[in-house]
């Protein structure tokens, strides 16, 4: 019987292939809901993730997502989502994954094992930077690899794991253990694994955005809107939150250049300039901003237009 839980044969496996679809189906599902239920004990160190992540991105490092085969995709998604709901540069979020970025329909198995690849690729981590290396078994040399190197670096090291005694938490200033039951298909860790590690990456990435002001009342106020959905979504955040109709707000994301946060405070009257200023002041937190408005108004003269809202 293998040691690590991610490989080891789930009780529940025995007559799988012999169920009726529907049966299967359920028992699958099953595990995959046993699976999250892992994650609940990590909050807290969820949390302390959240926190180096946003700390890294405010004094302008970059995050650095590595990982192997299945764990890699759950990182890669997480990681170019980051720009785009959150507003933070492209050019600030780095995927390491063995064997390079898929760019057809397979991924070969035997690069999870170069370590050497790993060392090469993390040259691009600096000082400052935080890593967030994730491995179902947690001892994949590939990802082993990218973090002992990140912290030689002197980069932050941010470690997913699914079995309790993983090697990579050794190399780790925050180690997040989501101890999920043996796949139902042994060694399948694109199932209940992976399931887990995508649902711990978006509330660590999702606490980072909240800590960084790019949250409003559950709205992505930072978000880049690149198509019609994103413009449309834009405009009804700054309805919502400014309190004004739709061309009122249509008109002040123009003069903010599509940014909500500023285009918020320009349709309650300030001016493009006032309504940077305040939010520079403001720590560029939208809550801090609107409440500075309503307990000392604008900040001198020059800083409210002439139009109502």
């Amino acid at each position: 019987m293998p040691k690590s839980a991610t490989e080891r044969l789930h009780p529940l496996a025995r007559g799988l292939d012999a169920l009726p679809g529907a049966e299967a189906l359920d028992r699958l599902l099953s595990a995959q809901e046993t699976a999250l239920a892992a994650i609940r004990p990590a909050l807290p160190a969820l949390d302390a993730g959240a926190r180096l992540m946003a700390r890294c991105v405010a004094a302008g490092g970059s995050l650095v997502y590595a990982g192997a085969g299945s764990s890699a995709l759950m990182a890669m998604a997480d990681g170019l989502e980051l720009p785009g709901t959150f507003g933070l540069s492209a050019d600030r979020i780095r995927i390491l994954m063995a064997g390079g970025l898929p760019r057809e329909s397979r991924m070969p198995g035997d690069t999870e094992d170069d370590a050497a690849e790993a060392e090469a690729a993390a040259a691009v981590i600096a000082a400052g930077d935080t890593v967030i290396a994730v491995t179902a078994s947690g001892s994949t040399p590939y990802t082993l690899a990218a973090a002992r190197a990140a912290r030689q670096r002197g980069a932050r090291v941010i470690a997913i794991a699914n079995n309790s005694d993983a090697a990579i938490f050794a190399e780790a200033e925050v180690a997040i253990c989501l101890p999920t039951p043996p796949e139902l298909v042994a060694g399948s860790t694109r199932m209940g694994a992976g399931t887990a590690q995508k649902v711990a990456l978006n509330l660590m990435s999702t606490l980072m955005g909240i800590r960084l002001g790019a949250i409003h009342d559950g709205m992505m106020v930072a978000l880049v809107a690149d198509n019609a959905k994103l413009k449309a979504r834009a405009r009804t955040m700054v309805e919502t939150i400014a309190g004004v109709r739709p061309g009122a707000a249509a008109d002040a994301l123009a003069e903010a250049g599509g940014a909500v946060k500023p285009a918020v405070l320009i349709a309650r009257g300030l001016t493009p300039a006032a309504a940077t200023t305040i939010l520079a002041q403001s720590g560029d937190n939208l809550r801090a901003a609107l409440a500075r408005i309503e307990t000392t108004g604008p900040a001198g003269p020059g800083t409210t237009t002439s139009k109502g809202v």
